[in-house]
């Protein structure tokens, strides 16, 4: 679900030859990200704790107004602020999973953490219109408890997850693939890099200029670094259905909360996703694609405001619906985070 996907065709040119060329102004990226971490320097640690300390005012846009909830009765919720840079008709998918799970996890022992979520979107939402969110208490036990929780729009529901938690415990049962070997974040350009540079070709329509100008005007609460490229992502040759991507939310958050680092993630979680089961046939236009559900397993800590991975992957597509897997990685290799969705496409007449 990308933020310019809308002109993507018509700026396709431009975007791939000005990635080649912010990427060229880049130090080599031939590091690994997992092997970059093992060996970080004790300059690159004192800087991400100056980072705790001088950032604590720059708070997450998502953590301070997006996934911020009021809460109207003991397990009845509402959000009014339902951003998006996608200027669609209907509620992005990530908010409203984030916002149902933010509900969730008041109603829980703030010892107990997010371990499952199942999800499924019923209906289209109305951006332009709060969200309240029910939460039914399903059980409380000694180490997990479960609940339901419904966002509702003019009565009816538009979403519906059950999210189970767990309490911590200790196991001799361990094991997880192995993280890929990327170039580091800061060795790849980002997106606000690559249309900025955009803007600098003489021979840019207006009316596209116009709508990058109004994109980077806008407050985006997250980052992307594409470790693929733009030929991936806005590309119209087909290609396999595998997208590597750092991301990461924007602002602090800080350690210690790890409801809200599971909440935020909930959102990202659906930004590049859905669009994976596509890559195969870019040469057939889309006439809709909408998500139906969303699963997530969390497996370990992690800081959503810091660079994670985002694997994503396609098994398969047809009977107008494309599976897709996605696995959140920590720089340190350890899989935090996976992620499965089911989307509905269907080809433009």
């Amino acid at each position: 679900m990308l933020p310019i996907r809308c002109f993507r065709s018509r700026v396709l040119t431009g975007l791939c030859s000005t990635y080649r060329r912010v990427q060229k102004m880049a130090t080599s990226p031939t590091s690994s990200a997992a092997s970059g971490a093992e060996g970080s320097s004790e300059n690159d640690e004192n800087e991400n704790k100056n980072k705790d300390q001088s950032n604590d005012k720059l708070k997450s846009t998502l953590m301070d107004t997006v996934l911020t909830l009021e809460r109207l009765d003991v397990n009845l919720f509402r959000a009014a602020q339902m951003w998006s840079a996608f200027r669609t008709k209907n509620l992005f998918g990530g908010q409203i999973v984030g916002q149902a799970l933010v509900a969730a996890g008041k109603t829980v022992d703030q010892r107990l953490n997010v371990h499952s979520l199942h999800s499924y979107f019923v209906t289209h939402g109305n951006p332009d219109k709060p969200v309240l969110y029910k939460v039914e208490n399903i059980r409380d036990g000694k180490s997990f408890s479960s609940r339901s929780v419904q966002a509702i729009q003019d009565g009816h529901p538009v979403f519906i997850m059950n999210a189970s938690f767990h309490k911590q415990e200790e196991s001799p049962f361990q094991h997880q693939f192995s993280m890929p070997n990327v170039p580091e974040p800061e060795k790849l350009p980002s997106d606000k890099d690559l249309l900025s540079e955009f803007l600098k070709i003489p021979d840019t329509p207006q009316k596209q200029r116009e709508r990058v100008e109004r994109f980077l005007a806008r407050e985006i609460p997250f980052e992307h670094r594409r470790v693929d490229g733009m030929r991936v992502h806005f590309g119209l040759v087909p290609t396999e259905p595998r997208v590597l991507t750092w991301v990461k939310a924007n602002g602090f958050i800080g350690e210690g909360n790890n409801q809200m680092h599971a909440c935020v993630a909930a959102y990202l979680s659906d930004i590049e996703l859905s669009f994976t089961c596509v890559l195969p046939n870019r040469d057939i236009g889309i006439g809709l694609m909408t998500s139906l559900d969303h699963s997530m397993w969390f497996h370990a800590p992690f800081r959503s405001d810091e660079w994670m991975l985002y694997q994503c992957e396609s098994p398969i597509a047809g009977n107008a619906r494309g599976l897709n897997f996605g696995r959140l990685w920590r720089r340190d290799g350890t899989l935090a985070v996976s992620v499965a969705q089911e989307t509905l496409i269907r080809p433009k007449l």
